[in-house]
Parts: structure tokens; C-alpha cells; sequence
């Protein structure tokens, strides 16, 4: 199908976009990799009158470390997640979510903001986001305010991000020694959203002992969601292969999956099960490496 007629600007600086927006107002929609609002408006499922394309605005692709953080500036591509040192070295969670994210045409121009923004319980990076309690930043003419990750998905499709701000970086906190993390997703095909997924982030203690964990399920409740009484049931325990199969099954127990052309709900729970364990398990081999 062909979209509904819409007007297009490229502004250079975030000045330029907020004025955009705060004269087009719920109008205007946020152009940065297009991958996903793009389908949607040519299906008229979405139908902005005004694209803000903030892919000439310099400053919001980086990836880096800083003032205990892991900072990614929201226009960051995929690809660059996929190919980046640091990422590989230190935060591998992200080069398992960036290669599974549909094909290297795709990965070349999404980027991590959009990713987010888009609101899709369905996307990969919201689940990984959930795990390493990652905190988001959002931008205006007003200043910038910081949104933790467990108060910016509000509903299907719906984030923090209100009509006169944009997404402009996300941060990580930079985790200690002995963490281990780990994502995967279960795919009809490969490029295909996830029929589940799983995300987990957890450090052990010098004993052994889980220190910390998260775990974020991709396309398993109409929402990103965490597993908080699978996170519950890690921390403070060894993990035995008993307690590691206690928090998958209550990963399986507390999703919300909705039946689709990729499986009932009774699948998409099993799966939820065997990936929470089998990420708990690859993430803990991680930590201990």
C-alpha cells in the first residue's frame, strides 16, 4: 500500500527538531532507521502528517563508557552494536540481540533508539534493556530528563517519550566483576520477530552465590516485561540446576503470550521456560568466565 500524504524536514541540530515538533505536536513522527514506523505507514496503520528525520543531526551515534555507564546515543545502528569491541568484550548481551535483529540491510540503518521508541513488546532490545536495568534519556527544548527503563513502556506501542521530545541516549550501568549476560530468541525463520525470547544479566559473588540478576521476555506480554520473581528466585542462591529450573519455570508460569500464526499460548509458555533456563545457564557460564 502507499502511505497517507505527509511533509518531510531534515533539521541539522536537536534545536531545529524540537521547534518541529512542538509546532506540529501529535502531528509529527520521529524519522530515525524507519524500519518500523515506515511498514506501519505504508499498511496506515500509522499516518503522521509530518516526519522529523533526525538523521542529519550530528552528536547521537556513540557508544562508550563514562561516569559508570555504558552511554549509546540513540541513532546508533545496529550493525555498529554488532561490530563494536566493546560491546563484543564487555557486553555480549547486546552482540547476541544485535545479529538476531532481521538481516545485515536492516541492521545497517535501524538504530537502538528507534528500536526502543517504537514501544514493540515484540523488539528485541526492550527485554535486553529490562535486564541491564538501563535507564533512558529523553530530550526537549525544556532539558533532558532520565526515565528507568521499568517506568518507559506505558502500553502496545506506547513509551515515556511524549509529542515534543525524542529519544537521545541510553545508559547502562557498567556492571561489576563476575557478570555474565546473555540473550536469545526463538524465531519461525531467520529476521522473523520472536516467537519468545529471553534476556538475562547476573553477577556472582566471590562464594558463588547470585548476587544480582535480571531477566527481561521478549513477545511474551503485551508489554516488555521482567520476570521479577524469577529475578527473586535467583539472587541470594547458588545456581544449582534446581534453582535455575525453578526461575524458568516461573518466567513460564508469570508471561502473558497472546496465541498467533507462531504458536498458542501453552507453546509460547514451554518456550518461555526452556530459554529462561537456557539463558540463566549461558549467562552464568559469562560470569564465571
Amino acid at each position: 500500500m502507499i502511505p497517507a500524504p505527509f511533509d518531510y524536514a531534515a533539521p541539522k541540530t536537536l534545536g531545529e527538531a524540537f521547534a518541529l515538533l512542538e509546532q506540529h505536536g501529535d502531528e509529527a513522527k520521529i524519522l530515525a532507521g524507519g524500519h518500523s514506523l515506515l511498514p506501519m505507514m505504508k499498511l496506515r496503520f500509522a499516518s503522521p502528517s509530518f516526519l522529523v528525520d533526525i538523521n542529519n543531526i550530528p552528536g547521537l551515534s556513540y557508544i562508550r563508557e563514562s561516569d559508570g555507564y555504558l552511554r549509546i546515543g540513540a541513532m546508533t545502528r545496529e550493525a555498529e552494536l554488532e561490530h563494536s569491541g566493546l560491546i563484543s568484550s564487555k557486553y555480549p548481551i547486546f552482540t547476541d540481540a544485535s545479529k538476531l535483529i532481521a538481516d545485515p540491510q536492516v541492521r545497517n540503518m535501524g538504530t537502538i533508539g528507534g528500536n526502543l521508541a517504537h514501544g514493540d513488546a515484540a523488539n528485541d532490545h526492550p527485554a535486553v534493556m529490562l535486564a541491564m536495568r538501563a535507564e533512558v534519556v529523553v530530550s526537549s527544548s525544556e532539558g533532558q530528563r532520565v526515565v528507568p527503563i521499568d517506568e518507559f513502556f506505558f502500553g502496545f506501542y506506547m513509551t515515556a517519550v511524549q509529542p515534543n521530545e525524542i529519544l537521545t541516549e541510553i545508559r547502562i550501568p557498567i556492571p561489576p566483576a563476575h557478570t555474565g549476560s546473555a540473550y536469545h530468541k526463538l524465531e519461525r525463520k531467520v529476521g522473523d520477530y520472536a516467537t519468545a525470547g529471553v534476556a538475562v544479566q547476573l553477577t556472582l559473588g566471590r562464594d558463588g552465590i547470585c548476587s544480582h540478576a535480571g531477566i527481561g521476555l521478549t513477545n511474551l506480554n503485551p508489554t516488555p516485561m521482567r520476570a521479577s520473581r524469577s529475578e527473586e528466585a535467583l539472587i541470594g542462591e547458588k545456581l544449582t540446576d534446581a534453582v535455575i529450573a525453578r526461575a524458568a519455570e516461573m518466567a513460564a508460569e508469570d508471561c502473558n503470550p497472546s496465541e498467533d500464526l507462531r504458536g498458542d499460548e501453552e507453546y509460547k509458555r514451554a518456550m518461555a521456560g526452556v530459554l529462561t533456563r537456557r539463558m540463566i545457564h549461558r549467562a552464568l557460564d559469562r560470569a564465571k568466565a
